[in-house]
């Protein structure tokens, strides 16, 4: 089983996702209308370009204050959420191609969203767009496989909000007021999608008794298509065939006759 390729960008779609919530994000002021920064990365790169001088032969400058960064800080089995691993997922493609896959297996991602101010009332306008739809779970829609036609609700909860202000009164250096608020996103992996096979034979056995691991076997039914070429999509009948072992007999229910077995 291991070894066999299966890679559908989960962890992908679901960064990407998350980073979607927040890209619309602005901030209003009396004459101007400014839509905050959004970019993947830990908070430390950003406050560290904040410190740093900009160059005066390009005429460069230091980064801009609001901004929002955020990053995947860790990944856990969520036990709570497991289901049968035996269990499929059959998907219909058409009539002559189908697919199955095994159920998901639950996992969460922990995400860090920092929002970087310069002053209190930007950072308190950006958390003010954000905490009111986290009560305190999200279900972002992603459609996490293209084979499965299924787009699966993920809940993006909010576990906490730290507030955090660096500035000790030095004139030379910037100030800067950080949110760190942290996410954890219920998403779920999905494995190979292997092709599925057409049933072609039942045969079911029928005791006298209720221990079967003793009894001796009364009946054996075996069904298959007629014709036996059959494909789930073509037009067939059933030919079924009765075997009676209490007297070594073969019975064909359609026709009636016995044969010895």
């Amino acid at each position: 089983m291991l070894g066999t390729y299966s890679y559908h960008e989960i962890f992908r779609k679901t960064v990407v996702a998350f980073g979607t919530l927040f890209n619309n994000i602005e901030i209003r002021r009396t004459d101007e209308v400014m839509k905050v920064p959004l970019a993947y990365g830990p908070k430390q790169k950003f406050l560290a370009r904040l410190d740093q001088n900009p160059d005066p032969t390009n005429k460069r400058v230091q980064i801009t204050l609001p901004r929002i960064s955020f990053e995947i800080n860790g990944i856990s089995y969520d036990s709570s959420r497991k289901v049968s691993p035996t269990q499929k997922v059959k998907i219909v493609k058409d009539t002559d191609e189908n697919k199955n896959v095994y159920m998901p297996v639950p996992y969460n991602l922990s995400f860090e969203l920092a929002i970087i101010s310069k002053t209190q009332e930007d950072g308190l306008e950006i958390l003010e767009q954000i905490l009111p739809y986290f009560q305190p779970h999200y279900n972002l829609p992603i459609k996490l496989v293209p084979d499965v036609n299924e787009t699966r609700d993920v809940p993006v909860v909010l576990s906490s909000v730290d507030y955090q202000d660096d500035y000790e009164g030095d004139f030379s250096s910037r100030r800067a007021i950080i949110y760190t608020l942290q996410f954890t996103v219920k998403t779920y992996l999905y494995g190979p999608v292997t092709d599925s096979k057409v049933i072609k034979k039942v045969i079911t056995d029928m005791y006298t008794e209720v221990n079967t691991s003793t009894a001796p076997r009364q009946v054996r039914y075996t069904i298959q298509p007629d014709p036996i070429t059959a494909d789930a999509d073509d037009d067939f009948g059933f030919g079924i065939v009765d075997e009676d072992f209490t007297d070594n007999k073969k019975r064909n229910p359609v026709s009636g006759a016995d044969e010895v077995i």
